[in-house]
């Protein structure tokens, strides 16, 4: 089978390399959304032939002139959320570092892929 991924806020693509240990699942990065440097590099040594697909800050990401895409993996920085961090929330419009998980709307909205996958915290219940 083959599938179209998309994953935000990317890290190193844990959820790329656990998708390719899928046995018959062909799975190709169509972008990926990350601006760490250090996790960058990570991933750009882990998937050097998916470098030039970085689309930067997911949260500026114009949808509507990129590619369809099957599967969307994304996740926000947790810090606003987990028990270790400053639990200042997640609620829309609040500028808080996991905030930026409802840019994701309009990628749901515009793309509208067959499946979704989020990753996070505990808390974020």
């Amino acid at each position: 089978m083959d599938i179209r991924v998309c994953t935000l806020c990317s890290g190193y693509d844990s959820q790329m390399m656990a998708l390719r240990r899928i046995k018959d699942l062909n799975a190709d990065l169509v972008y990926w959304s990350e601006i760490d440097p250090n996790a960058i590099k990570a991933h750009n040594l882990l998937f050097p032939e998916y470098e030039n697909r970085n689309l930067g800050d997911m949260t500026a990401i114009n949808w509507e002139d990129k590619e369809d895409f099957d599967l969307l993996t994304y996740s926000t920085p947790c810090t606003s959320l987990s028990c270790a961090g400053k639990r200042d929330g997640m609620k829309k419009d609040s500028n808080t570092e996991s905030s930026i998980i409802w840019s994701v709307e309009d990628c749901i909205r515009i793309k509208r892929p067959k499946y979704l996958i989020m990753e996070n915290v505990k808390n974020i219940l």
